[in-house]
């Protein structure tokens, strides 16, 4: 399996399309998470809003762990779309 290569995602419109997909997903991804580590940080000043803040760190942890998680996803996606494609022309008539 040859993942993140760039020809995986340039072999035609659906796997541009999914890249496009996953590259738009990780991003708000991203942004999420580190607004959840802002607003987190601003709540921990107060002490009546740090069990909020802690929670939001938690929230913004899990969502880093989400980026990578997506990335890998998509990179397997790509792969995956090229062998069905060389199956069915090996399969075809």
């Amino acid at each position: 399996m040859r993942l993140f290569r760039q020809k995986n995602r340039d072999r035609n419109a659906d796997t541009r399309r999914t890249y496009a997909y996953f590259e738009l997903a990780r991003t708000c991804v991203a942004f999420c998470a580190a607004l959840a580590f802002l607003v987190g940080s601003v709540l921990f000043y107060h002490q009546d809003l740090k069990d909020l803040g802690t929670t939001l760190f938690v929230v913004g942890s899990v969502l880093f762990v989400l980026n990578p998680t997506l990335r890998l996803v998509r990179e397997i996606r790509l792969v995956r779309m090229g062998e069905l494609k060389r199956l069915a022309e090996i399969s075809g008539p």
